[in-house]
């Protein structure tokens, strides 16, 4: 199979899986799935999150997720425990397209690595 013909079967399922068991059955889209990465590395989940923390959120998860690709490196963890990075490497110029597909990529081995989805 081909590698973006896996990468699109494995984010349908982690996609009915997480909306399955987070938003009810509606569909998570690719910020809320972001989000959630955040929360689950931060570790806080029984929480509210005002507007600037929920960004955040996603930063950490960005950070978190394009850590092992070489553009960020874990730093620390602050008195609040919030997770820090540091930029190794800035992101390539990319496409809308490129992004999301990079995005999805990072997510699903995010979440193979974790065995949520096989």
């Amino acid at each position: 199979m081909a590698r973006d013909e896996k990468l699109k079967e494995r984010w349908e399922v982690l996609v009915n899986k997480l909306s399955n068991q987070f938003a009810e059955g509606d569909d998570l889209d690719l910020d809320g799935i972001i989000y959630l990465i955040g929360v689950q590395e931060l570790g806080q989940i029984h929480r509210k999150f005002k507007k600037d923390e929920k960004l955040d959120l996603m930063h950490i998860a960005i950070c978190r997720l394009l850590e092992p690709y070489g553009y960020y490196e874990f730093e620390f963890y602050d008195d609040d425990g919030w997770p820090h990075y540091k930029v190794n490497e800035q992101l390539p110029s990319l496409k809308a397209g490129e992004q999301s597909v990079l995005m999805k990529e990072a997510i699903v081995n995010y979440f193979l690595t974790s065995s949520y989805i096989q």
